[in-house]
């Protein structure tokens, strides 16, 4: 019997939201130990800056504008490692989400006009935002699978 289609939705969500809390755990931690890791949370106040911006929203300080923009991340890449979702092809789908992701981390923040230096600044940095963006998606299958043994 084929489960329903609203049964899908709580285990994608769930198992985004997996990837997207393992890439930020690896993320705030490695920022703190290595002077070469990606500073993705550095893209994202400066993304959330140009937004509120050009809206003329009035600018938060740097604790709150870091606490939007790390509930904003979670939120984002929770949505978007939900495309992982299930079945029988959930690990591939999550290696090429994260991979996709990953090097969308290095090569756009530039053209987005958020700068380089935050995800691009040397190869180790580059390799680690791909790893990273990879390790999301794969965390997110595993969540998936995981939620898919436990229901049988």
């Amino acid at each position: 019997m084929k489960k329903k289609k609203s049964a899908r939705l709580p285990q994608a969500l769930g198992s985004g939201l997996a990837g997207a809390l393992v890439l930020t755990a690896i993320h705030e931690t490695a920022r703190r130990i290595s002077p070469d890791a990606p500073r993705m949370d550095v893209l994202g106040m400066r993304g959330l800056r140009k937004i509120l911006n050009q809206t003329d929203a009035p600018q938060p300080d740097h604790d709150t504008l870091f606490n939007l923009t790390m509930a904003g991340d979670i939120l984002s890449n929770g949505l978007y490692y939900s495309l992982v979702g299930r079945g029988k092809k959930v690990w591939r789908r999550g290696a090429l989400l994260g991979l996709a992701a990953g090097v969308g981390g290095v090569v756009l923040p530039g053209p987005l006009g958020l700068g380089e230096a935050p995800s691009n600044r040397t190869r180790q940095t580059q390799l680690m935002t791909v790893a990273w963006y990879l390790l999301g998606g794969l965390a997110a299958a595993g969540a998936s699978r995981l939620w898919s043994k436990s229901r049988k």
